[in-house]
């Protein structure tokens, strides 16, 4: 199980909203001061890029990472031409414009409405463990008693990381965004905010506590786990990105299969409808979707459909 939040990090796009969703107790400003400072220097990298392509259609795919630090550059060379050629941008989910409609759809998930305790699905030493890693990122840990496990583990997942100078508004997904706004292109989603929500909402209770306690476990680890996939990402090496998330896989199938091949079978197929019609997209997903077996291109594979990677 510890090898959860690699698959977590790469497969979501909703990780980042921990860092600006409504939680109680928390003082946002405190943890943006708290981050590391912008990076005085640029750091040229070169994530994987693909294509499928027919007679008038074309489908780029580009791998993402909702959190980045600032002095990264990667939205150039052949990844700008993609994005500039293409007539829309198809991320895998776009959030409401409105953060008090973010927070509602959030908080109609997260919080328990069976009345059961937080602190009292933990056993004695898991309840010390995680009051402690509450305390320690300046979180109250009895205002997050009425909510359900997965929300407190994505808590978990992403403050560390906002310490380290991980932000959202340096992530890919935001970056491409920005630029599509600017050059007027359409923007569009696989999945709304309750379906992505919806997939952490519905692991087993077990899953969840799971989930949470090795965030709990491995909090110090959470920063270099992420770093390792960052550099890999870089360095446009999705076989050894697959190798780090894939590492104990088998632990936790149930999560693999809501989180990632469910989700990359869909996407396929949705990519396959789309080769219908002329155009081109730009998709962008977590890099995890587009690594490793039973990914996003493997699933166009077996629809018939040709990928040819490009950078």
């Amino acid at each position: 199980m510890t090898s959860f939040f690699r698959k977590l990090a790469l497969s979501c796009a909703i990780i980042p909203l921990a860092q600006c969703a409504v939680v109680p107790g928390h003082n946002s400003a405190a943890a943006q001061e708290a981050a590391a400072p912008a990076a005085a220097t640029t750091t040229a990298i070169k994530p994987a890029l693909w294509a499928v392509k027919d007679d008038d259609t074309t489908v780029y795919l580009f791998g993402t990472v909702h959190v980045l630090k600032p002095g990264l550059s990667w939205f150039d060379g052949a990844v700008k031409d993609a994005f500039d050629k293409s007539d829309e941008l198809k991320l895998e989910l776009v959030l409401p414009e409105d953060q008090n409609e973010v927070a509602k759809e959030t908080m109609a998930l997260a919080l328990d409405q069976s009345g059961t305790a937080l602190s009292s699905r933990l056993d004695p030493a898991a309840l010390a463990a995680y009051q402690a890693a509450m305390a320690g990122l300046g979180l109250p840990p009895a205002s997050f008693d009425g909510f359900k496990p997965w929300f407190a583990g994505i808590t978990l997942s992403v403050l560390p990381l906002t310490k380290m100078g991980y932000n959202p508004e340096e992530g890919a997904e935001k970056q491409l965004s920005n630029a599509a706004k600017a050059a007027a292109k359409p923007i569009s989603g696989f999945e709304t905010l309750s379906e992505q929500l919806g997939f952490f909402d519905a692991l087993p209770m077990s899953s969840q506590i799971a989930f949470l306690n090795v965030m709990v476990k491995d909090l110090d680890k959470l920063g270099p786990q992420l770093d390792t996939m960052v550099g890999q990402w870089g360095a446009g090496d999705p076989a050894a990105l697959a190798e780090t998330m894939n590492e104990g896989l088998a632990e936790t199938p149930d999560v693999a299969k809501t989180l990632l091949w469910d989700r990359n079978a869909r996407w396929a197929e949705h990519i396959e409808a789309r080769m219908a019609q002329p155009g081109t997209v730009f998709v962008a997903v977590g890099a995890g979707h587009l690594a490793g077996a039973k990914s996003v291109q493997d699933y166009l594979k077996e629809r018939g459909l040709k990928v040819t990677r490009i950078q």
